[in-house]
């Protein structure tokens, strides 16, 4: 394929390892530098109905947001995870040739180097003929894969994807890696990768900030009413606990954790004022029972939001633990803390000299 523009294509083995803050952390490092580059996401997921013909992709709206970069420099999906395509999908089998529109989308970037966010894992885009290996093979692109390092299993997988990539993969990122882990990675996995090939460009240790979610999208999931403290909604959660012991053990339990938001029923005024005297940044009542005036009073004096949701207890728990499993770079505190971490644990030079990216290229 002939382009004017080096494409680096950030792939994973499995879901939510981290690829849109790799891509914002290693891109806010390469404008530093003045290389212009630009994004795309071919394959859409976090997709919002703004229309009944249109649609949003979270991910690619918040990159371009975050790098400012302008419409010219921001590749919009060309098909998305829903059930309108997968239907179309199944009726027209692979007619629509999405390869084509792909590599069109991308030579259409006004960039030296473009940032191509691939599927969720190695097998993901199948049934548009767009894995990652497939999306490398149209765009001529080098291949950098982004694995947790929460365990030496993750090795297995990023010997099967060299297995399958070939010389297209330049590299890993080790994200996610936590205290326990991080020697064995460092003077364990890395050299061991490095032996085979497989360069590590970075060891990210794992960051409860990262790993958090805002009060705000908390609500806006549970499509919850907010009762009080409207304006402390960016407060950043980062455990979820269930209040439904006696106040005694509560105290104990809440006073271990650290900023919680803490699922308990509306009647339980006890719990409620154990929590927001502890470590809760926000409280969800179930069971549509509103609170206590002086529960309302005291939370707006301790500034905790508390959320009423017309949702059982175990509903609730799920949508959270799926919004905690999910959990992405939608603040600019993120944002600063992703770039704090690429910038010290990252090796960007050694990344751009794998992908053979020395100068800007000519258009």
């Amino acid at each position: 394929m002939a382009q004017s523009a080096r494409v680096l294509l950030i792939g994973s083995t499995e879901a939510h390892t981290g690829k849109s803050a790799l891509v914002l952390g290693a891109a806010n490092q390469l404008r530093d530098r003045g290389i212009p580059i630009a994004y795309s996401k071919p394959l859409g997921s976090f997709v919002e109905p703004k229309s009944v013909d249109s649609l949003l992709e979270e991910d690619v709206q918040l990159v371009a947001t975050m790098l400012d970069l302008p419409p010219g420099r921001v590749g919009q999906p060309i098909a998305y995870f829903d059930e309108r395509t997968f239907d179309r999908a199944f009726q027209e089998g692979s007619d629509r040739d999405l390869r084509q529109q792909l590599c069109a989308s991308v030579r259409s970037l006004a960039a030296e180097l473009v940032l191509v966010e691939a599927p969720a894992t190695l097998t993901e885009g199948k049934l548009f003929e767009l894995t990652t290996e497939q999306m490398a093979e149209a765009l001529d692109a080098s291949v950098l894969l982004v694995v947790r390092g929460r365990s030496p299993r993750s090795v297995d997988a990023v010997l099967a994807a060299k297995e399958q990539l070939g010389e297209r993969l330049v590299g890993v990122s080790i994200n996610s890696v936590p205290d326990s882990q991080r020697c064995l990675m460092a003077e364990s996995v890395r050299p061991y990768l490095e032996r085979h090939g497989i360069p590590v460009f970075g060891l990210l240790p794992s960051s409860e900030l990262l790993e958090s979610v805002s009060v705000r999208e908390i609500a806006n999931q549970l499509g919850a009413r907010v009762l009080c403290c409207a304006n402390r909604l960016d407060l950043m959660v980062e455990n979820l606990t269930i209040g439904a012991m006696n106040v005694n053990s509560a105290l104990r339990y809440f006073r271990k954790g650290r900023n919680l938001a803490v699922i308990t029923g509306g009647d339980r005024s006890d719990l409620q004022l154990a929590a927001m005297e502890t470590s809760a940044h926000c409280l969800i009542l179930t069971g549509q029972v509103d609170p206590q005036e002086f529960i309302l009073q005291r939370a707006e004096a301790l500034e905790v939001p508390i959320l009423n949701v017309d949702l059982d207890t175990l509903t609730t728990v799920q949508i959270v633990e799926r919004v905690f499993a999910r959990a992405r770079i939608q603040e600019p505190i993120k944002v600063d803390c992703v770039r704090e971490l690429m910038s010290e644990h990252f090796d960007l030079d050694r990344l751009l000299d794998a992908i053979q990216f020395n100068a800007p290229i000519s258009t």
